[in-house]
């Protein structure tokens, strides 16, 4: 592969990986879609999910993603494992999924925020 974005597809991303990765990333943008209009951008080590910005980043592990949200505030949560500030109101929080049943009310609530956050 290229050095830039050139020639990077979603499908890779899923290469040598269990099948329930993908299962769970296809929920997961289902789920998404249901907000409105986004686009996948395949990154070398990542997809971003984008509204008119990037609202979420997914990157596929062996037998899990790891997903982190755009939010606007610190989301307290014991499935949240890494938070990080990036400016005065914008927040990147990762979420270990390791099935579509992760994907749930909780997960929802904060991707619409995000998907809003992002348009």
């Amino acid at each position: 592969m290229s050095s830039g974005t050139q020639g990077l597809s979603v499908n890779a991303h899923f290469l040598g990986k269990d099948p329930v990765v993908r299962k769970t990333y296809d929920e997961l943008l289902k789920t998404i879609k249901r907000f409105g209009k986004t686009v996948e951008e395949p990154k070398k080590t990542s997809i971003h999910i984008v509204n008119k910005s990037a609202l979420a980043g997914v990157a596929a592990r062996k037998a899990h993603l790891i997903l982190t949200i755009k939010s606007d505030r610190k989301l307290l949560s014991s499935r949240i494992h890494r938070s990080e500030r990036t400016s005065s109101s914008r927040y990147h929080h990762e979420v270990k999924l390791s099935s579509p049943t992760d994907i749930d009310d909780e997960l929802i609530g904060w991707l619409k925020a995000a998907y809003l956050l992002s348009g």
